[in-house]
């Protein structure tokens, strides 16, 4: 007997999504693309009253209310040196005051919210990070750079293996990302998995793009979504730049804004 993983069988069965579902992702990121670009502009204009972490974070879970969102945790609000924690959680009493100058990277994710309880939404996950004050340094922009274009090569990659009819396993696209880190001389900085499956809940049980945490062989079939979140944590300020795919029967499709330049705050 030859044993072999039913994986893949398993995602098929349970991961793909329907028509409604693709609908209800697509209400989801853009809305989550919109609430990102609000938020910088908010900080931008209310500098001054010395907002935390915390303060913004609550700020963005109002705005997923009204926007009819619905969500488990989060969002990430991360200032100067907590961005270089890839899980880091603002809380009231350990939130830092995002001051006029410095780096500021925020993650949030939701889903539509659900109008009985069998409807399972899509939800939607992105990173962005944007710069307050004077323009980005060298080294900011220079990590930037190197964190897009593995974001971008790893989708490259993903989009030229599926057109052609061989789908890349999770682990390839992981690897591809993770050989730009590292010839920029970045690999120790990078300590997390590529991407994750997406579904219902923000980290489902589909494909993840992992050769770090795992080496994940299951292969990124049509008809599932994935995110692509590569990072540089460095101790003083850490870069991620997160999109979602959804890989329709006519190939892998970013779904959202792709973020292409560091966001650029005024605070005078």
């Amino acid at each position: 007997p030859k044993v072999v993983s039913s994986g893949d069988v398993i995602q098929y069965s349970t991961e793909r999504w329907t028509q409604g579902q693709v609908q209800s992702h697509f209400f989801a990121v853009e809305a989550l693309d919109r609430i990102v670009a609000q938020t910088f502009q908010y900080l931008g204009e209310n500098i001054r009253w010395a907002l935390t972490e915390h303060d913004v974070a609550e700020h963005i879970r109002g705005k997923f209310d009204r926007a009819e969102l619905e969500f488990d945790d989060g969002p990430v609000v991360a200032f100067n040196e907590h961005s270089s924690d890839p899980h880091y959680d603002p809380r009231p009493d350990d939130s830092v005051v995002i001051r006029r100058e410095g780096w500021l990277l925020i993650d949030l994710w939701a889903r539509k919210k659900s109008s009985n309880e069998r409807e399972r939404n899509i939800s939607a996950d992105i990173t962005w990070t944007a710069k307050l004050g004077e323009q980005p340094n060298p080294i900011q922009q220079q990590v930037f750079d190197v964190v897009t274009r593995a974001r971008d090569t790893a989708f490259e990659l993903l989009e030229r293996q599926t057109l052609s009819g061989n789908n890349p396993q999770g682990w390839e696209l992981d690897r591809v990302a993770r050989n730009v880190i590292e010839t920029a001389g970045f690999g120790d900085y990078f300590f997390h998995r590529l991407g994750h499956s997406l579904g219902y809940e923000v980290h489902s049980n589909g494909v993840n793009l992992d050769d770090w945490e795992t080496h994940d062989t299951r292969t990124v079939i049509n008809g599932i979504g994935v995110t692509i979140e590569p990072g540089i944590y460095l101790p003083e300020f850490g870069v991620r730049s997160e999109i979602d795919v959804y890989m329709s029967e006519n190939g892998p499709e970013i779904t959202g804004n792709r973020q292409v330049e560091i966001i650029q705050i005024e605070t005078d």
